[in-house]
């Protein structure tokens, strides 16, 4: 999970997750509609059910910020030592699931001032660059076998993370899932002002974002599916009818196996202890029944 940024009211949290979720909303909707004009065939669709993935250690080996803060050193952005300071508050924060104040406020600014007064256009770019050089070779493939297994269910498949909108779209995009719900930065113009909507998205800010996507989209939340290694994720498994522990802490793992909640642990070569029924494999398999029915760089 990310700390880059910071967060801790209701109020903000339910900001952020309404503006991740208009944000996804209208870009899947331009999607759509760029779909429609390329004559491309849609899938079979299971409408009522989709799943969420969180990124940082769920999806992506490590932090997604991080790797995108060694992509920026490398091309003069930021310094290796301003890496380190992210690497360090980042295993703070995955060592004790907590967030400290000071490293949050020095990560925000940092991240803030970057960002100020680029183009929205840039991030993209160097998003996609990024996802190329770094992220490409993080992705855990068990992870990504059970995003697809949602898609050949027909169900749409969401990520869920702290990390800014544009680097999520395009990890999302990259991977041919539904789309992102992140950190949304504000912007006018297409330039960024240097300001959050809300605050960061994680926590009950993800729980705001699913809810607020589930009404827009119709789906039903018992029917969907949550995937995170993170306690700090607690507020979005317990929003939908399956959760499942993907490479969890060990707060995680131990509520996990209170609730008999499926464990997947792909961080080892030992088979994943499996918990609970249904399992996440035959929910995609009920799903996809309704639906045919209707580095080069490495750490």
């Amino acid at each position: 999970m990310s700390a880059m940024f910071g967060s801790n009211t209701d109020d903000v949290h339910g900001l952020a997750g309404e503006a991740s979720a208009q944000r996804a909303m209208e870009v899947l909707a331009a999607d759509s509609e760029a779909d429609r004009d390329g004559a491309l065939e849609a899938p079979p669709a299971d409408l009522t059910a989709a799943a969420f993935f969180d990124v940082d250690n769920t999806l992506v080996h490590g932090s997604s910020m991080v790797h995108f803060a060694r992509g920026l050193a490398a091309r003069k952005y930021f310094t290796y030592r301003d890496v380190l300071g992210f690497v360090y508050a980042q295993a703070k924060f995955q060592l004790t699931g907590r967030e400290n104040s000071d490293d949050v406020a020095e990560g925000r600014q940092k991240a803030l001032a970057f960002i100020e007064g680029r183009p929205t256009a840039e991030l993209v770019a160097l998003g996609e660059e990024i996802y190329d050089e770094i992220i490409a070779d993080k992705i855990w493939p068990g992870t990504r076998d059970l995003a697809q297994m949602h898609l050949d269910a027909g169900q749409q498949v969401w990520l869920v993370t702290a990390t800014p909108y544009e680097l999520a779209a395009t990890i999302a995009r990259r991977l041919g899932l539904t789309g992102a719900l992140g950190t949304i930065a504000e912007s006018v113009d297409g330039v960024f002002t240097g300001r959050l909507v809300g605050e960061i998205l994680h926590g009950p800010g993800k729980a705001h974002a699913v809810r607020a996507l589930a009404i827009r989209e119709g789906l039903n939340l018992r029917r969907c599916a949550a995937y995170s290694d993170s306690y700090n994720d607690v507020p979005m498994l317990t929003l939908v009818g399956t959760a499942v522990a993907i490479n969890p802490d060990a707060d995680l793992r131990d509520l996990a196996r209170q609730r008999g909640w499926e464990i997947r642990d792909f961080r080892t070569a030992r088979k994943a202890a499996r918990i609970g029924v249904p399992s996440a494999l035959a929910l995609g398999a009920a799903g996809g029944a309704l639906a045919a029915i209707a580095s080069r760089r490495h750490d």
